[in-house]
């Protein structure tokens, strides 16, 4: 059965569409974009403060759904410009430090509010 997930932690959907779905022990993080949860406004900065904010509305998530950083099998990174993969790299690496997902990484024309980096993610939930 399909469960939709909503937290406080991270930011609310601005779309018709759930922070994430959890159905037979996966839990699907729909893409995340640098929005501070508190304030509903995007974080300033370059590709690392953006990116650091998104780790960590991912994992806000993922915890909501009974999961954690330590089991996403899968992520999706969509930058702005691939000029800014070593930056976006660099903090992403801090959030895997042991065993990394798989991964893709897409140089999009234009993401949702001009951000700079949008994540999403596959997890397992509930074990390792």
């Amino acid at each position: 059965m399909k469960r939709t997930i909503q937290t406080d932690r991270a930011p609310q959907a601005i779309g018709p569409y759930s922070q994430a779905v959890v159905h037979n022990g996966l839990c699907f993080v729909s893409g995340q974009i640098p929005l501070d949860p508190s304030t509903g406004q995007l974080v300033e900065g370059d590709v690392a403060a953006q990116t650091e904010r998104v780790m960590e509305n991912v994992q806000a998530i993922l915890i909501a759904c009974g999961s954690s950083l330590a089991l996403v099998l899968k992520t999706t990174v969509y930058l702005k410009s691939m000029d800014d993969f070593p930056k976006m790299n660099e903090v992403y690496a801090r959030y895997f430090p042991e065993d990394p997902p798989a991964r893709a990484t897409i140089q999009a024309a234009r993401l949702p509010r001009d951000v700079q980096v949008e994540i999403d993610a596959v997890a397992a939930v509930g074990a390792d």
